[in-house]
């Protein structure tokens, strides 16, 4: 897997080709490091900077795709003209010319508010361990937990949400310290790409970052349309992304490199 800056000149020659381009994040691990929880996740004021720049330039569409929720998203960027943003890993967007709610979503809410009231029973004697209520999603964090208690988190959580699983309405996955519960809908980030996609004027040369599980499918989405997928982390073999910078540091050094050309 090639880091992006040593074969920028590649990438700078399709850049001048396209007519357009379309540059989608995902936000914590990418555009901002992880932090231990999820309110101290803040951009840094040089991405902020260029994150602006770049929505203002006439050749680019820019949006974010993250698991957080719609209304915490926008919160953390905020004064970001004409930033497309999707949160719970695109079941919400909001942008120019586009507004959109997975129906399946909604329907699948009195489902994670059952399950956030067991898991704020059983999870309050855990330090550390948080239960963050997105609306249509539910991510609990333990990062900030004791690492032994890490498997007790994990089996009170699979508890809690497996008969909604076996019915088929919930489904669990997980992340980097996080375990996340969500509607069993056929919905991705990578499907959440292409509906920001279509709602773009033409044709765009897309290019996603991301740090994450959850972004795989983003990646595989932007490459089948002949786009440019970045893995944000130190070389990994399970990835299907075909380039790869080390950190949220490197990729604010490349957004200046986007706006420099």
């Amino acid at each position: 897997m090639p880091h992006l800056l040593n074969v920028w000149p590649s990438i700078t020659a399709r850049l001048r080709r396209a007519a357009r381009i379309l540059a989608l994040f995902d936000y914590d691990g990418t555009l901002t490091p992880i932090a231990p929880r999820p309110q101290d996740a803040i951009l840094p004021q040089p991405t902020r900077q260029q994150l602006t720049a770049l929505t203002a330039h006439p050749q680019y569409t820019v949006g974010i795709i993250t698991g957080r929720s719609l209304p915490d998203i926008t919160a953390l960027t905020p004064q970001i003209p004409a930033l497309i943003r999707a949160g719970n890993h695109g079941m919400e967007i909001s942008g120019p010319n586009l507004q959109f709610t997975h129906p399946g979503a909604l329907a699948a809410r009195p489902a994670l508010s059952q399950i956030r009231a067991a898991l704020t029973a059983n999870l309050a004697s855990i330090p550390g361990a948080i239960i963050e209520d997105k609306t249509l999603t539910l991510t609990i964090h333990y990062r900030a937990a004791p690492p032994h208690l890490t498997p007790q988190i994990d089996a009170i959580t699979t508890a809690a949400a497996n008969p909604y699983i076996q019915s088929g309405q919930l489904r669990l996955t997980r992340g980097k310290m996080v375990i996340e519960i969500r509607p069993h809908i056929p919905w991705h980030k990578g499907q959440a790409l292409e509906k920001i996609r279509h709602s773009c004027p033409d044709q765009p040369l897309t290019i996603y970052f991301g740090d994450d599980q959850t972004d795989e499918d983003a990646f595989r989405a932007a490459q089948a349309i002949n786009g440019i997928a970045v893995f944000i982390g130190p070389p990994r073999q399970n990835t299907q992304a075909l380039h790869q910078l080390e950190s949220p540091q490197e990729l604010s050094q490349t957004l200046q490199l986007l706006l420099d050309e």
